[in-house]
């Protein structure tokens, strides 16, 4: 399989955003804050490195991505929906009745999706099965999986952890999108994660901190994660709830938001000058 088709990643994140707040304002409601958060890590992903297709989604030997925080969904469907697993139409029942894009990733509704998940703690660990069996199958193919930091509360998550350390996944890239805040408020409040680089290395891992929101930057660390070779590589997004969408990231609540007409009306502002962008580079 060749490597994803190198296109603008600026450009790609601009629309994965743009189309992520078109799902929200359909609805009314959802979560906003930790989609926004991985935008530009999902534009890295799929517009230079997964090696994945609509053609070729049955393909064993293609690279592998679980969205183990499933209440970024949205920001997935944005994505899979631009690389042409399926049509806009389908943005509109976002979590509707009878909708294939339920709120959490579900890989029995949505093309594209290769594990379900929702309930945190599990896609980290069904990401470290895939890896495993990936490379007991000797195939030469990578699994990514975005994790929250509030989700690294759960023990579950840390056992997964070790036991990729232990059976040395080095084709396993895990990104911790750490932005910081989780749905109680602060996640250094709520459970203080400490430092998490440190945490990785301790449990084997190549690990290092970049900035979130810097396609360059997070390009850079993905070639050097799939470089590493004997133990999995943990990079550790600083990110910002939110992300890309000032009225938002200022919240102090943003997790899950049903916005009033004010906030609303300055969403959709933002959402169309998005759009505004993406015309004039098309």
């Amino acid at each position: 399989m060749t490597q994803a088709e190198n296109i603008d990643l600026e450009l790609f994140a601009k629309k994965i955003r743009y189309y992520t707040l078109k799902e929200f304002t359909l609805m009314g409601f959802g979560h906003y804050g930790g989609s926004l958060s991985i935008v530009e890590t999902l534009a890295v992903l799929y517009g230079k490195y997964l090696k994945v297709s609509p053609d070729t989604k049955q393909d064993l030997n293609r690279d592998y991505f679980v969205l183990s925080k499933g209440h970024a969904g949205p920001a997935l469907y944005a994505t899979l929906f631009l690389k042409g697993y399926f049509t806009e139409d389908w943005l509109s029942t976002l979590n509707n009745n009878g909708t294939k894009l339920p709120s959490h990733p579900d890989r029995n509704l949505t093309p594209g999706v290769d594990m379900t998940t929702g309930s945190l703690g599990q896609g980290i660990s069904a990401a470290t099965g895939i890896a495993l069996g990936n490379k007991i199958a000797k195939r030469e193919n990578h699994t990514f999986c975005i994790v929250g930091d509030g989700e690294l509360n759960e023990g579950q998550a840390w056992e997964a952890i070790q036991m990729a350390s232990h059976n040395k996944l080095d084709q396993l890239i895990i990104f911790v999108d750490d932005n910081k805040m989780q749905l109680d408020g602060p996640t250094v409040e709520i459970n203080n994660p400490l430092d998490f680089v440190s945490k990785f290395q301790a449990f084997g891992y190549f690990s290092k901190r970049i900035d979130g929101s810097s396609i360059s930057e997070i390009s850079e660390t993905v070639e050097w994660a799939k470089a590493n070779q004997g133990k999995p590589t943990a990079i550790i997004l600083d990110t910002v709830k939110g992300q890309g969408i000032p009225i938002i990231e200022k919240m102090s609540n943003n997790h899950h938001l049903r916005p009033d007409e004010a906030t609303n009306i300055e969403i959709i502002k933002a959402m169309n000058t998005l759009g505004e962008e993406i015309e004039v580079n098309n």
